[in-house]
Formats: C-alpha cells, structure tokens, sequence
C-alpha cells in the first residue's frame, strides 16, 4: 500500500492487488466520500429511531468514520448500526496509524478500538466489521439495511461486487426505503441495480463527479429511465458472475 494525497487534501492508499487508488484522487478522499454517499443517504433516508447502514468495504474506514463525524455535526440523535465488510485484516489493523483528515480527531479512540477489535459500541453507534470475502459474509446476514454505501473498487478490478446476482443479494437485505449510493455511473452498473429490482435516481448536484442513488421506493430526485436506455441501447447488458 503506497499513501496518495488527494487534492482536497486528504490521504488515500493506492492497492497493488486492485491497481487502483481507494478514492478519487481528482474529487478527494473526504469530499467524494461525504458528497457522494453520507450528505446525500442522510438528506434521503427518512428520519427513525434507529439507522442500519452497510458499508461496502471497510476499506480505510472513511465512509464509516464520516458518518460518524456527520451525525456529531449535525446534531443528529438517531441510533446508528454500521456493518461492514473487508477481507484485508491487516489493512484494518493497520488503520490506527494512518493519517486522517482533522474532521475524525475527535474520533481517534473509535479508529484504535475498530482497528484492534473491529468493533465499537456506544450510546448511539455501533460498529462491526466482518473479516472476510463480501459475497461469502453478506448472506449470512439477517439485517434490514436503511443505507448502503456501494462504494467497492471498481467493476473493472473487483466485478463480482457490481454483478446482477450481487445486486440482487442487496436488494434482499434492503429495508423497504433503502437509500443506495454509489459512486459509479456506468451502464451495466445501473442495469444490474434496475434488474435486481430498485428504481434510480440521479443524485442531488455536488462538487464533485455524480454517480448513482437507487432505492425500492420513489424519492423526489431525477429519475433514470432504463427501459428508455434499452430502446436506445438494446445491446446494454448488465455485469453477471
């Protein structure tokens, strides 16, 4: 792992195995991981007592970690469980050492107990990280989720976590308001999220490059019309196993 700094400033790693940096280098490791999945999961999801989140990988934490700084931010007093899952265990113990953006100071003792255990727990959050292959872990899962982060390496470098048949793994442990961000916008992304059953949304604008927002029910953003696309594009096809 080689540390990359990002232009707003914050660091990301660059991984061998996936030949790809973690982040956009371009948007920014804070920024794409704020204004693509937290800002707009929470300006979406409908307020409750209690918030499930899948995070999709660990990675370096910042989806995880970002949601927590959000929530404390913003004064936000819902229960938060966050699963995740990674198979790179001695990325996560390696985490208590990397260096974070200022925004997770405060959350500096959180990194070390999820670095050493993966697994913290307080009055408002908890957090578990499951070691192990994502499509082996998650059908082990009973949980409804309310938020997914689809933020996996690319399609290109990690195809089996944008397949039609990993979609549909999504869509069983969905809650029925789901709110899934992803970074991707590509064709056989959207198809295989459409096919496995969610509607799509454009996302709200952002400084930063849009990607995709799905979700089973209907939210007051733009629409993406896949059964157009096909009359445009019979030939599109989504990624299978």
């Amino acid at each position: 792992m080689n540390l990359v700094s990002t232009n707003d400033g914050t660091n990301t790693l660059y991984s061998v195995q996936f030949d790809e940096c973690y982040h956009s280098t371009n948007d920014g490791a804070l920024s794409e991981t704020l204004q693509k999945h937290i800002i707009p999961a929470f300006t979406l999801v409908k307020p409750k007592e209690k918030i499930t989140i899948l995070d999709i990988c660990y990675g370096l934490g910042y989806n995880t970690l970002a949601t927590l700084y959000y929530c404390k931010l913003h004064k936000i007093d819902s229960k938060i469980e966050i699963i995740s899952p990674e198979f790179d265990e001695e990325l996560v113990r390696s985490l208590i050492d990397f260096e974070y953006p200022s925004e997770f100071d405060s959350l500096k003792e959180i990194i070390k107990e999820l670095s050493e255990k993966f697994f913290y727990e307080d009055w408002q959050f908890k957090i578990t990280i499951i070691i192990g292959d994502a499509r082996e872990q998650l059908p082990k899962l009973s949980t409804k989720f309310d938020i997914i982060y689809q933020d996996a390496f690319s399609p290109k470098k990690n195809p089996a976590l944008w397949s039609l048949e990993y979609f549909k793994l999504l869509y069983k442990l969905s809650s029925d308001e789901v709110i899934m961000t992803t970074y991707s916008s590509a064709t056989p992304v959207r198809m295989g999220i459409w096919e496995a059953g969610f509607m799509l949304y454009n996302p709200p604008k952002s400084s930063v490059r849009s990607g995709t927002i799905a979700s089973k029910s209907n939210l007051k953003l733009e629409t993406i019309d896949m059964e157009l696309k096909l009359t445009r594009n019979p030939n599109a096809k989504s990624l299978r196993d």
